[in-house]
């Protein structure tokens, strides 16, 4: 059985204060939490901070919104994955679309990021979607796949826990804009599949695939509801505590198979 996990990325927002006042109103709301997992992703600035709020939260993790792959050296303006872990991160969000289109990430990027967090004990939230243009094209299935196979090809993989996946359609992502439950469903049994085909069906049976974009408390009982979804990468409904206390403590309904 796969622990669900709900992951608020709250990219680039929030002062100190205000990341204090979320917190802390997030776990009035929504600790103490069971049969699931929750891992807030700080802008860089709010990690020691955030962490330390988190410290004893059981089924509470903390997350970088990106990383390098050197351990260290002339790199102006990055961090490493040894970093990261200083300041208690146990995950890592990586490829995500603004990366990928703001700053020009590749898969080879990626590949080389995913490969660096998993040798130092972090957790790799590698997120794949395709844009508009390529799913009215009907090409969502072979750039996500491309995504996934450029970033996991050759990697070592022992155990499915140490992996996470968020499929996250660009044309969803802030727009209001949600793929159907079916939809989603889906894409995200397709990347489970190619997942087995790479590291074999026990992996792929352990491996959590999480779906983001406009995700928010009123749509996710219903995604949670799918059979291959595992959870929810959540952007926006993540920076009110109220809504996303509400998502982390979604409602299961009877499961929607694929």
């Amino acid at each position: 059985m796969r622990t669900p996990i709900l992951a608020a990325n709250w990219k680039m927002n929030l002062s100190r204060r205000e990341a204090k006042n979320l917190v802390e109103d997030l776990l009035k709301a929504a600790y103490p939490v069971s049969g699931r997992e929750v891992v807030l992703c700080p802008s860089f600035h709010l990690l020691t901070e955030v962490g330390a709020a988190l410290q004893g939260r059981a089924n509470y993790f903390l997350a970088a919104q990106n990383v390098y792959w050197k351990e260290s050296g002339a790199y102006t303006g990055e961090l490493s994955p040894a970093m990261l872990r200083d300041c208690g991160c146990t995950h890592v969000i990586i490829g995500h679309s603004e990366r990928r289109a703001y700053f020009h990430e590749t898969d080879k990027d990626c590949h080389s990021k995913v490969e660096a967090a998993m040798q130092n004990n972090l957790v790799p939230i590698l997120c794949v979607g395709e844009s508009l243009e390529q799913r009215e094209a009907d090409k969502t299935r072979e750039v996500v796949l491309a995504q996934l196979q450029g970033a996991l090809k050759g990697q070592s993989l022992s155990s499915g826990d140490r992996l996470v996946i968020a499929y996250e359609p660009i044309w969803a992502i802030g727009t209001g804009k949600t793929d159907t439950p079916e939809g989603a469903e889906q894409t995200i049994s397709v990347l489970r599949q190619e997942v087995a085909t790479m590291f074999g069906e026990r992996i792929a049976q352990q491996v959590r695939l999480l779906y983001g974009g406009s995700v928010k408390a009123d749509n996710i009982d219903s995604l949670m509801a799918c059979t291959n979804i595992d959870g929810a990468l959540v952007g926006g409904a993540s920076l009110k505590a109220d809504g996303f206390a509400r998502i982390v403590n979604y409602q299961a309904q009877a499961s929607l198979a694929n």
